[in-house]
């Protein structure tokens, strides 16, 4: 599979929760003048609304990613999710 190099160092939000090393979640990241769906692979578990920075590119549309914390406030999010107090949880509005 190629890799798909573009996308390494976005910045997306967890549309779909990971489960670490039992499964992929999904993510959605702004690239190429859009916005884009990958498979998503974390070390951790981590929770839908979650921002994360891709960190490599497994091949098409399979991402890694880490949690990322954006302490400007300008990273994306999920239309109609907004951020609890606690940032590992989010709630409809």
């Amino acid at each position: 599979m190629a890799r798909d190099e573009a996308c390494i160092g976005c910045i997306g939000v967890l549309t779909v929760a990971s489960r670490g090393s039992g499964g992929p979640g999904e993510v959605r990241i702004k690239i190429r003048g859009g916005t884009e769906t990958y498979r998503a692979w974390s070390e951790a578990p981590l929770p839908r609304g979650a921002t994360v920075l891709v960190v490599d590119s497994r091949g098409t549309r399979v991402v890694d990613v880490v949690e990322w914390e954006d302490v400007l406030g300008d990273s994306p999010g999920i239309p109609g999710l907004t951020p609890t107090s606690d940032t590992s949880e989010t709630k409809e509005i």
